[in-house]
């Protein structure tokens, strides 16, 4: 019999528990549902577990506190980290998310030496390099879920404002994750009608304003936490990907060796993603304008990268 795929989420808060729900219903494998806290992720995973006799998927799930239930994954997609709390300095943040996701890497890498790793956790770009560097997998197997989140609240901004469906708009945003991201306003559509045609300039700018700032806008609604369902579904849209091998152009943060002119560092761009991980970076040509904000944005990353 050949056997399930294996997909293990580390942290098992509100992106993670969400996550292990959109990949069990999808039926992508068996999930495992990892947290330092005890009885946390046995409780939700026994949970999500009783919900598939109602949903009807198959996949077992299993919630823990021990990497050894994590064993021979074939996805770890890892969002355990902590959210910036008032007063808390951005460099405060990164220096106790590194030591968590130092964690996270090198027990995942131990279990599953051949997963790809799928990194959720904020400052994204920073944290995608602690785990390549810890886990020591290739730069394939190592990748950050961001741009697939911020091209669909741009996708779901543009599709509000014209009234069109979300099905039929195809945009991409490239950059770090943050306030520095680029939207292509050239590279968006919807039924490969240029948008530009569609939607008047000044309403255009206003939308990519709004996506640059997505995430803040539903942190000040909630006042107690961030997004969750979004980024959550864009980390499973990427392991479905891999998983079944679909070559899917997506969006996502991966490690540059001299595309679009940046080295060394993880950048949201175009990439590939199929059973190896990340097979192939896309190269898509920029105006003078729109490389001008990578180059911007990458600067921002090495900042981060540097403070580690």
């Amino acid at each position: 019999m050949p056997r399930r795929n294996k997909i293990t989420v580390i942290g098992a808060g509100n992106v993670g528990a969400t996550a292990a729900h959109w990949a069990a219903s999808k039926e992508l494998g068996d999930v495992v549902l990892l947290d330092i806290s005890e009885g946390m992720p046995q409780g939700k995973g026994l949970d999500l577990f009783q919900a598939s006799p109602v949903e009807l998927f198959d996949a077992r799930i299993k919630g823990t506190n021990d990497y050894a239930d994590t064993a021979d994954s074939d996805i770890v997609i890892i969002t355990a980290g902590l959210p910036r709390k008032p007063g808390m300095s951005r460099d405060d943040l990164l220096a106790m998310n590194k030591k968590i996701m130092q964690a996270c890497a090198e027990g995942a890498a131990k279990a599953s030496p051949n997963a790809v790793l799928i990194i959720v956790s904020n400052p994204l770009d920073a944290m995608c390099h602690v785990a390549k560097t810890v886990s020591g997998f290739p730069k394939e197997r190592v990748v950050g879920m961001a741009g697939i989140l911020d091209t669909a609240r741009y996708r779901a901004f543009l599709a509000e404002a014209t009234g069109y469906s979300v099905k039929d708009i195809q945009a991409l945003v490239l950059g770090g994750h943050g306030d520095t991201m680029v939207p292509l306003i050239s590279y968006t559509s919807i039924s490969g009608i240029p948008i530009t045609q569609l939607i008047a300039q000044d309403k255009l700018d206003a939308i990519v304003e709004r996506t640059r700032k997505g995430g803040g806008e539903i942190v000040a609604l909630l006042k107690t936490g961030s997004a969750y369902y979004a980024p959550s579904a864009a980390a499973v849209q990427m392991a479905e990907s891999i998983l079944k091998d679909q070559k899917r152009i997506l969006p996502c943060a991966a490690y540059l060796e001299g595309e679009y002119g940046i080295k060394g560092l993880y950048v949201g761009v175009p990439v590939v993603l199929g059973a190896k991980g990340v097979e192939k970076v896309i190269e898509v040509k920029l105006t003078a304008e729109e490389k001008a904000a990578l180059d911007k944005s990458a600067a921002a990353v090495k900042e981060l990268v540097d403070l580690l």
